[in-house]
């Protein structure tokens, strides 16, 4: 054969190839896939909530008057970005859990305080949540920890029956799972898993626990045998990793919601970590703590599941003056760092936060961003990043925070709303914040002459300075906004919504 009989046969070949491919990748499009690319894996989440830990509990937050090491938390901060003035709804418990996972203030529901002993769900079982949300989108969702937030408990007579399904738990809110210790010092005393209590608490917790001068202080009530609360957060660290292990190598993304039950009281510290810190057993709680947190970060790594996982950590509010504060403020360890006030106050020290935020590729490592968040803007980021829009009663007071944590430095919100243990609210807008009542409306002491409190946080972060009477006019602009963030029954734009309850302005 001739070389030019060759080369017209070798032509014909490449130009089916050419044919071949083109039809190929036609076909490809147009079954809607991309011929020669593959679509990057879908972000899992994973939210770690602490439980009464400090603004200034966490080294990276209060380097000059903080004394506890949390190198976990810090290398999570140095990861990732690490946000100064974030606020939780409320300054106790239960209504900072509701609003994370709804997006709404929680004291639209009309409740200020926590969920008592065997008390009912706070959510509704027809409101949106973070994990149901992004069940719709097909994550495998799991909480494991505390909950708090009520529940629908069976009873036989008077008494509450261990023996059959607790209704209205975490799985009927968005989770696919759940395992964990409803409150830590309160009773039930056993684990929870999905909706039966594992095993039949029938004991009555020993009498020391119940000794309310202790660092475990407890509420009367049903236990397993042998029940130590030293062994709730270990157990909860080892069940948290095991299930990102089991997450990580299946082929939907994954949300781990991951209440932690301490640094909160009860102070049940594990002898490893007895008297590490020099501070008290609080401090030695804070840094088993943020050991938990490290083991969490090691099994993402670990699993392979770390370069695509967005993790958020926080805490429900500030610390709890009664765990020691005074021995601990002597030594040189200020809980709440330059603000004033600790758990359940309106002030600063109530529900400022620790917030950070580690997603690799996206998050700039070692950032900081000093824009006003809030805690219920969790639920508008994840509609972000799924490119779903929220229904006109979800997330009413949730704005998305993926803009900053793209690198942007401009507001996301005008203004964010807090509250205290006793009701008492305080409105932020820009710098300004207006608390309507005379004192903390917490456990802190100290009260105002005047009906309210004004202080300009960018020169006065410790809320020394009250310019309520010096101030009328922005001080009736503020009341004016907070009168339509109630009547509105939201904070984002949107059709008006109801508020279960009603809220008093000053108190």
């Amino acid at each position: 054969m001739s070389h030019r009989g060759l080369f017209g046969k070798l032509t014909i070949c490449i130009l089916w190839a050419v044919i071949l491919i083109a039809v190929c990748g036609l076909a490809a499009a147009a079954g809607g896939q991309e011929p020669a690319t593959v679509a990057p894996p879908r972000v899992n989440i994973v939210v770690i909530y602490a439980d009464d830990l400090g603004f200034g509990d966490v080294q990276c937050y209060n380097p000059e008057r903080g004394k506890i090491p949390t190198p976990h938390v810090d290398r999570l901060a140095g990861q990732g970005m690490r946000f100064t003035d974030a606020h939780s709804s409320s300054g106790v418990c239960s209504p900072s859990r509701y609003a994370l996972l709804t997006g709404r203030y929680h004291w639209r529901t009309g409740k200020v305080g926590i969920v008592g002993v065997y008390g009912p769900p706070m959510i509704a079982a027809d409101r949106l949540t973070v994990p149901g949300l992004l069940q719709q989108h097909g994550y495998r969702t799991a909480a494991i920890g505390k909950w708090h937030l009520g529940w629908s408990w069976p009873h036989k007579g008077r008494e509450v029956d261990f023996t059959q399904p607790i209704a209205n738990g975490p799985t009927t809110r968005g989770f696919d799972s759940y395992f964990g210790t409803d409150v830590p010092n309160w009773p039930p005393f056993c684990f929870i898993q999905d909706d039966r209590t594992v095993g039949i608490p029938s004991e009555p917790l020993p009498a020391h626990l119940l000794r309310k001068d202790r660092h475990l202080a407890s509420k009367a009530g049903p236990a397993l045998p042998g029940w130590r609360l030293e062994a709730i957060l270990p157990e909860l660290a080892d069940r948290a990793c095991a299930w990102i292990d089991e997450a990580a190598k299946r082929p939907e993304p994954f949300f781990l919601y991951l209440p932690l039950t301490s640094p909160h009281t009860p102070l049940a510290v594990n002898a490893e970590w007895l008297r590490k810190s020099g501070l008290g057993r609080y401090a030695d709680f804070v840094m088993e703590t943020d050991a938990v947190v490290g083991r969490v970060l090691d099994a993402l790594d670990q699993s392979g599941a770390a370069a695509h996982t967005l993790v958020l950590l926080t805490s429900d509010n500030g610390c709890a003056p009664y765990i020691g504060v005074p021995g601990m403020e002597a030594k040189g360890h200020f809980p709440s760092g330059p603000l004033r006030g600790y758990k359940s106050d309106a002030w600063e020290g109530g529900h400022r936060v620790p917030f950070i935020a580690r997603w690799p590729g996206v998050v700039q490592p070692g950032s900081r961003c000093d824009q006003l968040v809030h805690q219920t803007d969790l639920l508008a980021t994840v509609a972000d990043l799924l490119g779903a829009e929220l229904p006109p009663d979800a997330g009413e007071d949730s704005f998305s925070l993926l803009p900053l944590l793209k690198g942007a430095d401009r507001p996301v919100r005008e203004h964010a709303v807090s509250q205290s243990i006793g009701g008492v609210l305080a409105l932020r807008r820009g710098d300004w914040k207006l608390i309507f009542g005379k004192g903390s409306g917490g456990g802190s002491q100290g009260s105002v002459a005047t009906k309210g409190q004004l202080y300009d946080l960018a020169h006065d972060l410790g809320e020394r300075q009250n310019l309520y009477a010096e101030q009328p006019e922005r001080v009736a602009a503020l009341t004016q906004l907070m009168e339509k963030l109630i009547s509105e029954g939201r904070s984002t734009p949107g059709a008006r919504q109801k508020n279960e309850g009603k809220m008093p302005l000053y108190r």
